[in-house]
């Protein structure tokens, strides 16, 4: 696991990689980790047509379904789009069904988006079909292959992550 307390202030590296010759391999690394999760992702969302979503949609839908109610600025940050394309986006999902815009508790000038249990089902059979795909490809691994990927993964799990 890595130690944040090796980190050197405001850096954003750890000690061992501050000066590491080693660096160019670091990035090869990620260039194989980035092919290895596109491929794996590709594979896995073959079926996301049966969804009946465009790619933005569905993934600003997982966001509220998995990640919970977000405001339509806190969305679009995640989503890396501007407010309006979120718009567009949330107003289709809204039509649709699969969200719906509640007065935030705290504050009622603002308005949180939730996804309905309408949209909740929808990922879920998405989530399910993708998990389904993964299992399959990794069903071939070996006992020892399957060790080393739960390791990889603990690792990955524990890295930080861009929204916090």
């Amino acid at each position: 696991m890595i130690s944040k307390a090796n980190k050197y202030p405001g850096s954003g590296q750890h000690d061992s990689a501050r000066h590491d010759p080693g660096q160019p391999a670091v990035a090869a690394l990620a260039q194989r980790l980035h092919s290895a999760a596109i491929r794996l992702l590709r594979r896995a969302r073959r079926d996301d047509t049966t969804m009946g979503l465009p790619p933005g949609q569905a993934s600003a839908l997982s966001v509220l379904v998995f990640g919970g109610p977000q405001t339509l600025s806190a969305l679009a940050r995640i989503e890396q789009v501007r407010a309006p394309t979120m718009t567009r986006m949330i107003d289709a999902l809204e039509r649709a069904g699969h969200v719906r815009r509640d007065a935030d508790a705290s504050d009622r000038r603002k308005l949180r988006l939730v996804a309905t249990t309408q949209g909740v089902r929808l990922m879920q059979r998405g989530r399910e079909r993708r998990v389904r795909v993964l299992t399959q490809v990794m069903s071939g691994l070996g006992r020892d292959e399957r060790k080393t990927l739960a390791a990889a993964l603990a690792i990955l799990e524990g890295l930080p992550h861009p929204e916090e």
